[in-house]
């Protein structure tokens, strides 16, 4: 599984870094989201889920490889 995150899209609510913070924080001048490990293991991969399913914005999205 590799996370692409849409930047642009992302308009700050933290949602992400609250149930992934192993795999994302937030900058601290603007809020937005930074991606930590783009590629999760096996052991990560349900938070990269809910992390995405949790985004209001729809700025991640898992890609299997």
């Amino acid at each position: 599984m590799r996370i692409e995150f849409d930047e642009p899209r992302c308009v700050a609510a933290g949602q992400c870094a609250m149930v992934a913070p192993e795999l994302f924080d937030q900058r601290d001048d603007d809020g937005v989201a930074i991606v930590l490990n783009a590629s999760p293991g096996p052991d990560q991969q349900d938070d990269a889920r809910e992390a995405a399913a949790v985004c209001p914005a729809a700025a991640i999205r898992l890609v299997a490889e």
